[in-house]
């Protein structure tokens, strides 16, 4: 199997063009073209150079990948939306000589729009300034005329190919009668008579038309790949590792399995690895969603792109390179997207039949008229009139237009559709898969219990706040922020220490404050049954139970958890009478999943799942109907891309958003609901205009 980068593709024609072309070559078993990423995979025994030469003549550029030991900067320099300000420049020019065409050929012909009297005296003179403007946004658009042809070559015509013939025909046809109006002599009566049958004007409408189509696809097709943009972007540059007992940074390619890397406080770690010394928080967002930092020592492995919240780590290398959590995930995204079945314009799936079936109707009109025994040019003028009225200019902005005027009054509701796919999917959803963190949840812990030992449960959180102020764990600052609340003093402590994985210690008036999980607490005093058997029960729960003694007397219980939005049981209420079965989908364990599902009301909990784990679980689900996902992290980028519909919360990270079809801006749960009966009335008026335009 070998990849290529493909160059020049615009829409999903340019996509299947390509395709076409490179399945004809000899050796060429398998041809999968990606238009997100700009790539092709081929399986079989041809050459890259008859490949690459097979896309030349399509009209497109190619060229080989190389091997690369990670991310490679060929890759993100691909996925740049080069053609967008193309695009935009090419229609802002043809835009200009349009209007100036449309105001000489039938501002001054149909309306009398004033013109210098040395034109108006010579029709000749007008028809010669209409060809010169057709043929400028002619020039302008030749990619139309290339591609077209070329396809055509090919026989595999599509739409650029009826654009393109389309455009030349009204082209000719006008040329023709303008080289007419020049053998009347001074016969003005007759030279104004053809004045009136110049097409120049259409000629350059159907360009100008048909590349506002295209700048909207490219608008939007820009929009999707940022998100593997991102994702990249995440990668650190650079590692520090140790060479020669020294501590010395290099370029993250040059790391190789089983170098000693080091990772200071608030550093990104480079690649996977194991831990060999020290210990920390690490903040797994990136990769499991969970806002709450996951206690490593030595021994726990470490993943690329996570982030050291807290201690000094010295790692050995495990995965480096493509191999990399971080990268897979990357690859995931990217594969999702090229197997992804794009809607592609109604325009675009029938111009295999639509193109040749016109070009056919145009040739039996024109052998027609040719038997009935009418001259060349009265028959040849008949055939052009087909392909002129055949090429539907309107397809090239009937979704586009429509999903526009869609996405604007969805905006109004706080609901972003991105792609024709999501508008056309999103109203056939069977199964609404949900992230719980920061989706279900509000995505960072809160205080929900306080369970005090013999003081008040102000005394308990006064002795909590003060040790934990010192301390950067999100824990921790969800008391500080519950204490704040409650307008509680901050006491001054001395000899601070964080145990990792345990607790943290201090000392307030000469005697010491304790906080942390059962076990450590055990060290400085005992825990009553009731206690204990009253935390259990809140651990089942979902939620986390902190203990807290004060001079080896035990204070008390702080219960901490991710608790869910105050719209999630009626939103997952909502999906449910609609008809959709509703699984809640994450990466953190099995009982406090269990205890947010049970809340939420969901049908079904699937827990403990890392980004690969939740892509899999999305395509298992497709076998039984089509599938949602509603996430807001990166770790939820795959199954955003991979399921039918990706919809993310807006409050989420912007990888999650771009890589979505569908966000909700508002971060609402209840959206989700509405987005479905949104992109029915969206899809339907979508239909209507691709009817009138083929009518």
């Amino acid at each position: 199997m070998e990849q290529y980068n493909v160059t020049g593709m615009t829409c999903s024609a340019c996509s299947s063009s390509v395709e076409r072309a490179v399945s004809k070559v000899d050796g060429v078993t398998i041809c999968s073209v990606n238009l997100l990423t700009n790539s092709m995979t081929i399986e079989g025994t041809a050459t890259p150079e008859s490949i690459i030469s097979a896309v030349k003549n399509a009209g497109y550029g190619a060229t080989l990948k190389g091997d690369n030991n990670g991310i490679n900067s060929a890759e993100k320099d691909l996925l740049e939306n080069t053609e967008t300000p193309k695009l935009r420049k090419r229609l802002f020019f043809s835009l200009g000589f349009l209007i100036a065409l449309m105001y000489v050929s039938m501002g001054y012909t149909m309306w009398g729009f004033p013109l210098p009297t040395f034109i108006t005296q010579n029709p000749l003179i007008i028809a010669i300034i209409q060809l010169i403007l057709a043929l400028i946004v002619m020039v302008i658009n030749k990619k139309f005329f290339i591609n077209g042809f070329k396809s055509l070559i090919h026989r595999s015509p599509n739409m650029d190919t009826l654009v393109a013939l389309g455009s030349i025909s009204a082209f000719i046809y006008s040329t023709y009668n303008l080289i007419k109006m020049a053998t009347v002599g001074g016969d003005t009566a007759t030279a104004n008579h053809l004045l009136h049958d110049l097409y120049f004007e259409s000629s350059a409408m159907i360009l100008t038309l048909i590349t506002l189509g295209k700048l909207l696809e490219s608008i939007s097709k820009g929009k999707t790949t940022s998100a593997l943009k991102k994702l990249m972007s995440l990668a650190p540059a650079s590692a520090t590792v140790i060479r020669d007992g020294k501590e010395v940074t290099i370029p993250i390619e040059q790391v190789k399995i089983d170098d000693i890397f080091i990772v200071k406080p608030g550093e990104s770690i480079p690649v996977d690895g194991i831990i060999i010394e020290g210990n920390s928080a690490i903040n797994e967002s990136t990769l499991t969603g969970e806002s709450i930092p996951v206690d490593k020592t030595a021994g726990d492995t470490v993943s690329s792109a996570t982030i050291n919240q807290s201690g000094y780590l010295k790692c050995r290398a495990i995965r480096v390179g493509k191999d990399t959590t971080l990268s897979q995930i990357i690859r995931l995204v990217s594969d999702a997207s090229a197997t992804k079945a794009p809607i592609a314009k109604i325009a675009d799936k029938v111009s295999g039949i639509f193109v040749p079936t016109v070009i056919g109707i145009a040739l039996v009109t024109l052998a027609t008229w040719l038997i009935i025994g009418q001259s060349i040019g009265y028959s040849l003028s008949r055939a052009i009139s087909v392909l002129v009225i055949s090429c539907p200019c309107a397809l090239g902005l009937a979704t586009p237009v429509a999903i526009m005027v869609g996405t604007g009054c969805s905006a109004k509701n706080g609901i972003l559709f991105k792609t024709a796919t999501s508008l056309e999917n999103t109203g056939n959803i069977d199964i609404v898969v949900l992230d719980k963190t920061g989706t279900i949840t509000k995505g960072e812990p809160m205080v929900t219990d306080i369970l005090p030992y013999g003081v008040s449960e102000i005394e308990l959180l006064t002795y909590a706040y003060a040790v934990e102020s010192r301390s950067e764990h999100p824990l921790s600052k969800s008391i500080m922020n519950k204490a704040q609340e409650m307008g509680l003093k901050l006491e001054s402590v001395t000899d601070f220490k964080a145990v990792v994985g345990n607790g943290l210690t201090a000392t307030l008036n000469g005697k010491i404050i304790a906080g942390g999980n059962a076990n450590f607490i055990c060290n400085f005093t005992e825990i009553p049954s009731e206690i204990k058997k009253n935390a259990e029960e809140l651990s089942s729960q979902g939620k986390t139970p902190l203990y807290f003694c004060y001079d080896n007397k035990l204070l008390g219980v702080i219960c901490v958890a991710d608790v869910i939005k105050e719209d999630s049981q009626k939103a997952v209420k909502e999906l449910k009478d609609m008809g959709m079965h509703v699984i809640m989908l994450t990466g953190d364990n099995q009982k406090t999943a269990n205890a947010i599902g049970k809340q939420a009301g969901v049908n079904q909990v699937v827990a403990g799942v890392l980004p690969q784990g939740k892509l899999k679980v999305i395509k298992e689900l497709q076998k039984y109907g089509k599938v949602a996902m509603v996430g807001d992290g990166i770790n939820d980028a795959p199954a955003l891309t991979t399921a039918d519909v990706g919809i993310a919360i807006g409050a989420g990270t912007d990888i999650a958003i771009d890589s979505a079809d569908i966000v909700l801006m508002k971060n609402r749960l209840l959206d989700v609901s509405k987005s479905i009966r949104l992109s029915k009335n969206t899809l339907r008026v979508i239909h209507q205009n691709l009817f009138w335009a083929f009518f």
